[in-house]
């Protein structure tokens, strides 16, 4: 049927909706439900089989670093935080092969403390020996750091909280690893938190160890002195100026080594700052020695030296504190005109520093500034000491032994004291100073199971049945190269005469092929009501359309079934009408009327049967039938005889129409020949089994210059078969 004589309304209704969709997953019903069972029995089974996994979770807090605790806010978390910058660098530290090589070697001490296999499943190597029995063996370090890798560590959106996730089919295994992990993260940026405090502490206890020995030493020289025979005591001018050189000498040493310190920790900061910045070195150093906070350092130090040396010089206590409260007063106002240069000189220096390098600048400059002040003192130290040397050298010949022996002990004594106290302050600082690391929750033993989620599974599995099951019904459709709906005749500029839905019933009883005599009243009965009257208008003269020839592609598409209902249609429309067999290779029209096959026609022409004899009449009023009769060797020559065309121009002399039913056209040429006798020839498609290439082909064949071919007729149609629910159109048609 053509689409442009189609009314409005017809037309709006013919697009691809939901409705088509779900017809198309109803013509292949089977296979989409096998399909879709399949997928959930698989889930199914995966879901009764799978291994429980168990989910364990540390959570830890990030922060910068503060110093020690004595230094350090009581609030860490309200201290200024920073950018995620700084967390996401403590996550790749997380995620190193390092940290993981340190958690793999504290799983194994676990695992060879605890002893317990079936508390253990990711460090073990299952394997099956050749007796199917189950070997167990323990993984390697390097084994199980690379298996780590599974360990998710995530930071929680806008805060510094990480979140440290295990999986393990083992519930204690899951706890053990993220607890492992989280202590070992936390050991591991402890030490590197502590690193520079711990070299101080070493260096100190060097120097501890070092002035001991020499303090006994020289204590041994002292005793071994006088049990010679030596002076025993000194004179009390002597004691004063031998404690006054001692008090300043181990002073003196005392800076000597905070000196050393200093330098060897601007030395390693350095080192640091050049690997991000190897030209802010020199410039740092250049503004720590700038002249006026070098002069302000001097001064503070030359004071500081001249307090000390007064207050040993002055016995009365009066006059002792006097001098201390104008010295004092004088070193803060120096002291404050020193930290608001220096302030001022760090608010130029970070304004242009990079955000990411400001700490370190800072802590570069301190250090700097520091050990300019200590040179400065040491310098001062080294002047005052150097006037006592001079007044020492002076003391007589004879107590000159002694009291060199007594100095050395003395300023030993005291340096020792002095190294003792800032070693046990390190010490103090180093257990005080915190990492930026806190375990805020610990990883426990989870009593259920994370995964998997077996109605989940199930779901996901049916879903995917479904889905499956759909994409094959398009994708069969998608592939399938066969004639569905009138459209597809259409879009190959093919006439469609008319639809004939699937008769119901007539697989299982050959009697309802003849519908428009068992069910004249059905819906396929109005289809072939409705292709009568399309053939009777397919030409303006209805008496040159006496002879119609129904034909198809290729067998098994129902051209012997349209020709008999056509033909009983005819003849309900009070149309005397004959119908041949013209099909001598398989004839079935004997058997859809229940008659025997001969005499026919055949039988006829050869002179063995009379024209009254192969005639006969039907049970439906008006139709009159031939059968082919004996199967010839030749049916082409048959047909395309002289004797056919003179036997069909008797049979339109009396009837108004005749039906030949033929064989397929593309399969043998007796359709073909047929068409050049006749004065229509209708094609028979059959839905979901004429191949659109063949429906063209068997066009091809019955278009000539006598231009007899009327159209197609679509067989077995059925709106699940298609996208267009066509039933409700059958009355327009």
């Amino acid at each position: 049927m053509n689409n442009n004589n189609s009314p409005d309304y017809l037309r709006a209704e013919e697009g691809t909706n939901l409705k088509d969709y779900i017809n198309l997953i109803r013509v292949n019903l089977i296979p989409f439900i096998f399909i879709s069972l399949a997928g959930l029995a698989v889930a199914i089974i995966y879901a009764l089989n799978a291994r429980d996994i168990y989910k364990s979770t540390t959570v830890i807090k990030l922060y910068k670093p503060t110093g020690n605790i004595l230094e350090a806010p009581l609030l860490p978390e309200f201290q200024d935080f920073g950018s995620d910058r700084f967390i996401a660098n403590e996550i790749e530290i997380l995620k190193s092969y390092t940290l993981r090589e340190k958690v793999a070697e504290a799983l194994v001490d676990s695992f060879n403390t605890i002893k317990q296999e079936d508390s253990f499943f990711l460090i073990l190597d299952r394997e099956s020996n050749f007796n199917n029995n189950a070997q167990t063996q323990l993984k390697s370090v390097f084994a199980i750091s690379k298996m780590l890798e599974s360990v998710k560590i995530d930071q929680k959106r806008g805060l510094d909280i990480v979140e440290i996730s295990v999986e393990s089919p083992s519930p204690f295994e899951a706890a053990l690893i993220a607890n492992c992990y989280a202590n070992a993260y936390k050991y591991l940026n402890l030490n590197y938190n502590r690193q520079q405090l711990i070299t101080v502490k070493q260096f100190l206890d060097e120097q501890r160890v070092e002035k001991m020995d020499d303090l006994r030493e020289s204590e041994d020289r002292l005793k071994e002195y006088q049990e010679r025979g030596g002076i025993v005591a000194l004179p009390n001018q002597a004691q004063a100026l031998i404690q006054q050189l001692t008090d300043f000498e181990s002073k003196q040493k005392a800076v000597k080594i905070e000196l050393t310190i200093s330098e060897n920790n601007l030395s390693e900061l350095k080192k640091e700052l050049k690997k991000q910045d190897p030209t802010i070195d020199a410039y740092l150093e250049n503004l720590a020695k700038q002249s006026y906070i070098k002069s302000l350092q001097e001064q503070i130090a030359r004071l500081q030296v001249q307090r000390e040396s007064a207050v040993t010089n002055n016995p009365e206590a009066k006059k002792k504190d006097d001098l201390v409260k104008e010295f004092d007063s004088k070193i803060n106002e120096l002291k404050k005109k020193l930290e608001a240069e220096i302030n001022k000189t760090k608010a130029g220096l970070f304004a242009s520093t990079p955000e990411e390098i400001k700490l370190l600048t800072q802590k570069v400059f301190e250090e700097e500034v520091k050990y300019q002040a200590l040179s400065a003192s040491y310098s001062e130290l080294n002047k005052i000491v150097a006037g006592f040397e001079k007044k020492f050298n002076q003391l007589p010949n004879r107590t000159i032994d002694l009291a060199r022996l007594q100095r050395e002990q003395s300023a030993f004594e005291k340096l020792y004291l002095l190294v003792e106290e800032k070693y046990q302050e390190a010490l103090i600082n180093e257990q005080s100073t915190p990492g930026n690391v806190l375990i805020i929750d610990v990883a426990r033993i989870p009593v259920s199971p994370s995964k998997p989620n077996r109605l989940l599974i199930v779901l996901v599995g049916l879903v995917l049945g479904l889905g499956m099951g759909a994409g094959f019904a398009f994708i069969r459709n998608y592939f399938d190269n066969t004639v569905k709906t009138p459209e597809d005749i259409q879009n190959k500029n093919i006439n469609v005469l008319a639809w004939i839905p699937q008769i119901e019933g007539a697989a299982l009883d050959k009697d309802f092929e003849f519908i428009v005599h068992k069910k004249p009243n059905s819906i396929p009965s109005e289809a072939f009501r409705a292709l009568r009257t399309r053939i009777q208008f397919s030409k303006i003269d209805v008496e040159q359309l006496k002879t119609i020839l129904i034909t198809s592609a290729t067998p098994q598409e129902g051209k012997t079934t349209v020709s008999t209902n056509l033909a009983g249609s005819f003849a309900n429309a009070g149309k005397r009408t004959l119908i041949i067999d013209c099909d001598l290779r398989k004839p079935r029209l004997h058997n859809i009327l229940g008659t025997k096959r001969y005499p026919g026609f055949v039988d006829h022409f050869f002179g063995q049967a009379s024209y009254d004899e192969i005639l006969r009449t039907s049970e439906v009023q008006n139709l009159f039938f031939i059968t082919g009769g004996t199967i010839p060797p030749n049916p082409s020559e048959i047909l395309g005889s002289s004797q056919m065309e003179q036997f069909l121009q008797k049979l339109r002399n009396e009837f108004d129409i005749i039906i030949l039913d033929s064989p397929p056209v593309v399969a043998v040429t007796d359709s073909e020949i047929l068409s050049g006798l006749t004065d229509g020839t209708v094609l028979v498609t059959s839905a979901n089994i004429t191949e659109v290439d063949l429906m063209k082909k068997a066009v091809e064949l019955l278009t000539h210059e006598r231009g007899s071919f009327l159209g197609c007729v679509l067989n077995n149609f059925t709106y699940r078969s298609g996208y267009g629910s066509y039933y409700k159109y059958y009355y327009y048609f």
